[in-house]
């Protein structure tokens, strides 16, 4: 660089010498980050990674600091007034940096300054933007530092963190000792309190669990930002700079103190990978960049889980390392708090520790401000019955736990061993805690957060922490039956009475409590493995409900109903329950009205579980109405009619609801209807459709008429048209173009050519006018796709997939089953989902000249399952096993070559083939 300046450096300032210099560093950050890139990916280094890239900065901001002083502004021999310090701050100035990282400087000056070092500091920090820098600074004197650090926790932990990059040492020192004796010394208690209550701001606001199965790896819980908070506190409070030096004070053992540099170095690791990949500071882990930070960190498949499953895993594995860190660090600054209290308050604090009560029944444990906590640290050794027992008392208590307890219960983790498995106390005491009536989760996830519960049942211990590569669970698999268990025990106690009322209505009335708790926590404890989960996991239960000590009856019930855990909500969402059919085979699988009761309490938790807005009012009153049409089928109460005798009775109580119309106008109408109309759709419907009927007087217009169920969450909209096989088609594309998420469609055709079809779709909005708003724009697209005003590739391409769910390999699965429904074929489609999907496989089912006779959608994050009930042109099912493997083929090619089935829809009818005029 000096050679840019010339010989004399009077070039330095110049234009050019300044473009050369910017050139010059370019080039060398490229290659300096490329070097960094490289290195981290041979030898996985997080932390030296981000130490190299921090020196990297160092060295870059010397050298533009060195220049400007020696050939911009001839300045080599300062004066006092002319000293400055270039000092990084925040996490820069704990010497780490990430690719993305903002650079947080402080120029600091003395007390007087001249114009010098503001020139200084405008020349650097134009370089470093004009080099792509996010850089963050400030200009104070020192007299200004510590006069905003006593009243700004920011700025006080920034300089808490600091480094002399250039410039001045004196001034740096100074800082540091007027620093330490001005602001830190004798307020370590309030700065304690600062950064914890920003944690948990910060938890709140990021999602108060590190179970999300797309983290943040800076901000979230059990991130880098916590491990941060930690370090800033030992260094405000304990004065030191290494995790070493807290194993020397005791606050960390030697293997915590390992455990919290394999957790930062991982983070970091993490992180730079995360920046390297995006080219900017992306901070979520999200789904479509997970594969790829799993492969750079060498993680491989293996049977059942797949490299990014396992990464993940370890991932979740290490955020719990940093909550346990958290908890431990907290604990020895609340015992050093007390015995450093001064005077009165001091005496008082360990007056009351002194006066800690025993727990009836038990010379182990004693209550210390209401957490219990252990007598003596043999506690364990003497009886590890006590690492079950502990959590039973403090359930029934009610009790939380002291840090020292949980301390000591993941120091003695090797005693849950073969023995303490099959110990018949223990495994009573584990099932009361799982049983208890007040709050099971709570003591469940202090049990699996101490490591007790994956050790204790070896199967359970396979899924913590566990992730599924999807974009439906937003959880860990632990964390998902954890949260099932817990929203069991919500429903027992009547708090989820108004947005459950069928389950809460019978709740209390069932007879195999401790059945469903287990049935909870074991349903999906077999993830992971090749096999079905379902399959293994009801081996599972067979195996381990006896060593719980429940009876054969019990284990049998445990056992079906984690086989069946998925039965109820599939036949809920995929079949038709208008069809006496789906009851029957229903009712033939579930047997008796207890296992069907127990079965529907299992499957409303278990989607309730899965993550925020996953239940919703459409679900439940789907599970609402298949309980209820299955319940008189196995009490007695259904006495099957001929289907003749049902319609005409349907037909009689339609016509009595009419009975205002005139005679010939009545008849007229029930004319209009097929059969199966009648013996589908509830009277109250049948009313209501009949007043839009008879209002659509102009049998060529399009009619609309929407409404809103907001206990439901659904918004439903019917249509009255003349009739066309390409009409269910058009009716998703305009659902499509609006964003509307489908979630029912009932498709019937009058008797004079007209279709009567209902679309059901999820509610988007909070209030009814907004939504009836969007359900008129659904309306008004249709109009003009039907009158040729819009074409549906248009609307559509404006429409783009979620983030990340190209990533997931979901192939299509198409399948055409006649045993289902005695009326109808149905067609069963898996595939990865898209905007316009279902619009395209309509239209191709159009193609197949088959009728639909209705439709019910389903979406599990990306992956979609579509089952159609069909019937050919004549209303036949599809019997041949050529037209159904043609069937098959056709609509593969939808997910094959979604491309070609939108230039397909050029093909679309004209306005005039569904007789509306344009």
């Amino acid at each position: 660089m000096a050679a840019i300046a010339g010989e004399d450096g009077t070039a330095g300032a110049s234009p050019q010498a300044r473009a050369a210099v910017l050139a010059l560093l370019k080039e060398a950050v490229r290659e300096g980050r490329r070097e960094c890139e490289e290195r981290l990916k041979v030898d996985g280094g997080g932390y030296l990674c981000a130490r190299r890239l921090a020196t990297l900065q160092d060295a870059l901001i010397r050298l533009v600091h060195d220049y400007a002083l020696r050939h911009v502004f001839h300045a080599s021999n300062l004066s006092s007034g002319e000293r400055m310090a270039i000092l990084a701050v925040g996490g820069y100035g704990r010497g780490t940096l990430a690719p993305g990282s903002d650079i947080d400087l402080l120029f600091l000056l003395p007390y007087k300054q001249t114009a010098l070092g503001e020139q200084v500091a405008e020349y650097l920090l134009y370089l470093l933007w004009d080099l792509g820098f996010k850089v963050g600074h400030a200009t104070r004197n020192v007299e200004e530092c510590i006069k905003l650090s006593r009243s700004d926790f920011t700025i006080r932990t920034a300089i808490l963190e600091r480094w002399l990059i250039a410039g001045d040492e004196a001034l740096f020192d100074e800082l540091g000792r007027r620093f330490d004796e001005e602001v830190v010394k004798g307020t370590s208690q309030e700065f304690i309190a600062a950064k914890l209550a920003e944690r948990n701001a910060r938890h709140e606001k990021s999602g108060d669990t590190r179970y999300l199965v797309e983290p943040n790896v800076k901000e979230g819980k059990g991130g880098l930002r916590d491990l941060n908070t930690l370090f800033w506190i030992a260094k405000y409070h304990y004065r030191v700079d290494t995790s070493a030096a807290l194993v020397a004070l005791g606050v960390f053992s030697a293997r915590e103190a390992r455990l919290f540099r394999k957790a930062e170095d991982f983070l970091w690791a993490v992180r730079c990978h995360l920046h390297f990949v995006t080219g900017k500071a992306e901070e979520r882990l999200s789904f479509d960049l997970q594969p790829e930070i799993a492969r750079r960190l060498g993680y491989i498949a293996h049977p059942g889980l797949r490299d990014v499953e396992r990464f993940m895993k370890h991932y979740f594995l290490i955020a719990k390392d940093v909550g346990d860190l958290t908890r431990i660090f907290c604990a020895a600054l609340e015992e050093e708090n007390a015995k450093d209290a001064p005077g009165r308050l001091k005496g008082l604090m360990l007056s009351l520790r002194r006066r800690a009560r025993h727990i009836p029944g038990t010379l182990d444990f004693r209550v210390d401000n209401n957490r219990i906590t252990v007598a003596d640290r043999e506690v364990f050794h003497r009886d590890p019955v006590n690492l079950i027992r502990i959590f039973r008392l403090a359930a029934l208590h009610e009790l939380e736990y002291h840090p020292d307890a949980l301390k000591l219960i993941r120091r003695s983790l090797r005693l849950v061993d073969a023995d303490l498995r099959v110990n018949k106390e223990a495994n009573s005491l584990f099932l009361d805690v799982l049983t208890d009536r007040n709050d099971p989760e709570l003591h469940l996830r202090r049990m699996n957060e101490a490591g007790v519960l994956g050790r204790f049942i070896p199967e359970f211990g396979k899924i913590v922490a566990m992730m599924q590569f999807n974009m439906y669970h937003h959880y860990t698999v632990d964390e998902h039956l954890l949260r099932s268990v817990a929203m069991l025990s919500r429903l027992e106690k009547g708090e989820q009475a108004a947005e459950m009322p069928l389950t809460s209505s019978f709740i209390n009335q069932i007879r195999d409590r401790t059945a469903l708790y287990v049935a909870l926590l074991l349903h999906d404890v077999a993830k992971g493995r090749p096999e079905d989960h379902s399959v293994a996991g009801a081996r599972i239960a067979r195996e381990l409900c006896p060593r719980l000590g429940l009876d054969e009856r019990e284990t049998e019930l445990v056992s079906w109903l984690v086989l069946d855990h998925l039965t109820l909500s599939m036949t809920a969402q995929h079949r038709d329950l208008n069809d006496r059919k789906t009851i029957l085979d229903f009712s033939e699988r579930v047997q008796t009205l207890d296992r069907l009761r127990l079965l529907t309490i299992l499957t409303v938790c278990d989607i309730s579980a899965v993550g925020p807005g996953v239940w919703n009012g459409w679900k439940g009153q789907l599970i609402r109405t298949l309980y209820l049409e299955t319940e008189p089928v196995l009490t007695g109460g259904f006495s099957p009619a001929s289907r003749e005798e049902r319609y005409e009775n349907a037909r009689r109580r339609l016509a009595g609801r009419l009975a205002d119309w005139p005679a010939e106008e009545r008849e007229s109408y029930l004319d209009l209807h097929y059969r199966h109309y009648f013996l589908t759709v509830p009277l109250d419907e049948q009313v209501r459709h009949a007043a839009l009927i008879r209002g659509a007087t102009d049998r060529t217009a399009l009619s609309t008429a929407t409404r809103t169920d907001a206990f439901r969450s659904i918004t439903e909209i019917t249509v009255i048209v003349p009739d066309h096989p390409r009409l269910v088609s058009l009716l998703a594309g305009a659902c499509a173009a609006a964003g509307a998420n489908i979630v029912d469609a009932q498709i019937f055709t009058l008797t004079d050519g007209r279709a009567l079809d209902i679309i059901t779709v999820n509610r988007e909005f909070p209030t009814d006018e907004d939504e009836l708003r969007r359900a008129g724009r659904i309306g008004d697209t249709l109009k003009r796709l039907l009158t040729g005003q819009d074409q549906l590739p248009t609307l559509l391409a404006r429409r783009k997939p979620s983030r990340g769910a190209k990533v997931f390999p979901v192939p299509p699965r198409i399948r055409v089953d006649n045993e289902v429904s005695n009326r109808f074929s149905v067609i069963e489609v898996e595939g990865l989902d898209r905007p316009g999907l279902l619009c395209d496989l309509t239209s191709a089912i159009s193609d197949l000249n088959l009728d639909i006779g209705s439709a019910h959608i389903s979406t599990y994050g990306e992956k979609v399952v579509d089952v159609f009930y069909v019937t050919d042109l004549i209303g036949a099912k599809v019997t041949s096993a050529s037209r159904a493997e043609r069937i098959e083929r056709r609509l593969s090619q939808v997910f094959d070559a979604p491309e070609r089935e939108l230039s397909a829809q050029g093909s679309m009818p004209s306005p005039q083939a569904f007789g509306i005029a344009s």
